[in-house]
């Protein structure tokens, strides 16, 4: 087992007259992921993450840049001599060929003894539980059974690292649930290197050791789960990271009582945290970020803002209060078991360690003295 390492990486496609169009669809991508890690690549649709994990793959031709297993660099190796496993999202199973056969595949087809084929084919099914699905045909089988045996099929080869393109994404609600589940168990049981590539946030926060996250081809953030929900480096990854999303509103800083206000757009006044004051002045425009869940209602007596409830739903666990800022919303989560109305007057306090700050213009996050941009 060994790092894997994308250095450099570009991938530019051809417009289909030979000529390339201008645009990469991967942007200098620079990823050094530790053996034995589970990566998640996040980000919306043509952000490049598929591409990425067809370029690690060996399906799609790299523009510039390198790839390196260890001290090996792959970029000239074939497919199938890297030991990658890869599962696609639509499965990719052949109809008329029996569970086993399907899982057995590859590995026939590479002339491997039939007494090994069908000890690894039996020991993979069991780790992904299709053991007693071995003699159906995969036509009968369900959504769910079809991805248990599209990813055996993968791990079958015993690779060195194993990728995983959307696995879920054909699945109800509840079945991704589950498979969820089953993949972080089997990560940890086979410790095989894993990348998953996903567009749903909830995947890769709670499968992934760490997570990449992509915009039209350009990494924007790379770390923990923790990292990237508590320490976003910009809007995008502040905003496409959290369920609800973070509340997003534009501000004015005003100075007030020896300290600094943030002034929305419809004149409410929110205490400024001590720990920008050394950077504000008045008059600075920014974006402020605060998740709903950072907001706790307080009381008349000590509070950083006050508002008017505009919507209330009580959703049983939780509650979810909805403030309207001109033609914005304020979004507050609470656990409480309190009921407003519309109309009612609430004050709030916001956690000062989980408010930000980003700038107006680029969009990149502005740390308080003493702190640095990671990512």
């Amino acid at each position: 087992m060994a790092n894997l390492k994308l250095q450099n990486l570009y991938k530019m496609y051809d417009q289909g007259n030979g000529k390339k169009d201008g645009v990469y669809a991967v942007n200098n991508l620079n990823l050094e992921i530790e053996d034995g890690t589970f990566l998640g690549i996040l980000g919306p649709s043509g952000c490049g993450k598929s591409t990425t994990l067809r370029m690690i793959a060996g399906l799609e031709e790299i523009t510039k840049g390198e790839i390196a297993i260890g001290d090996m660099v792959i970029n000239d190796i074939h497919p199938k001599e890297r030991k990658i496993g890869l599962a696609f999202e639509d499965y990719a199973l052949y109809p008329p060929l029996s569970v086993y056969n399907n899982i057995a595949f590859c590995l026939k087809a590479n002339k491997v003894d039939k007494k090994e084929i069908d000890q690894r084919v039996r020991k993979i099914a069991k780790t992904m539980k299709v053991e007693e699905l071995l003699d159906a045909k995969v036509e009968g089988l369900s959504g769910g059974q079809k991805q248990r045996v599209n990813i055996a099929r993968a791990l079958v080869r015993n690779p060195r690292i194993l990728l995983l393109d959307e696995p879920l994404s054909h699945l109800d609600g509840k079945m991704r649930q589950i498979l969820r589940g089953e993949i972080k168990r089997l990560h940890k049981e086979i410790k095989c290197t894993t990348i998953l590539v996903t567009h749903d946030q909830m995947e890769a926060l709670s499968l992934a050791d760490h997570i990449a996250i992509m915009k039209l081809g350009v990494l924007q953030q790379y770390g923990t789960p923790d990292e990237i929900y508590n320490d976003p480096v910009n809007i995008f990854v502040a905003d496409f990271i959290g369920e609800p999303p973070m509340n997003l509103l534009p501000v004015t800083v005003q100075k007030a009582d020896g300290g600094f206000c943030f002034l929305l757009l419809d004149g409410t006044r929110i205490k400024a945290p001590a720990k920008f004051h050394s950077i504000l002045e008045d008059g600075q425009q920014y974006t402020m970020g605060i998740r709903p869940t950072s907001i706790v209602i307080a009381d008349e007596k000590d509070y950083d803002a006050q508002f008017t409830v505009d919507v209330f739903e009580n959703l049983g666990d939780e509650r979810i209060i909805s403030i309207r800022i001109l033609e914005d919303f304020l979004t507050i989560v609470i656990e409480d078991m309190l009921v407003f109305q519309k109309g009612s007057r609430i004050y709030v306090k916001m956690k000062e360690d989980l408010l930000y700050l980003f700038d107006r213009e680029t969009g990149e996050r502005v740390r308080e003295q003493g702190q640095r941009n990671g990512g």
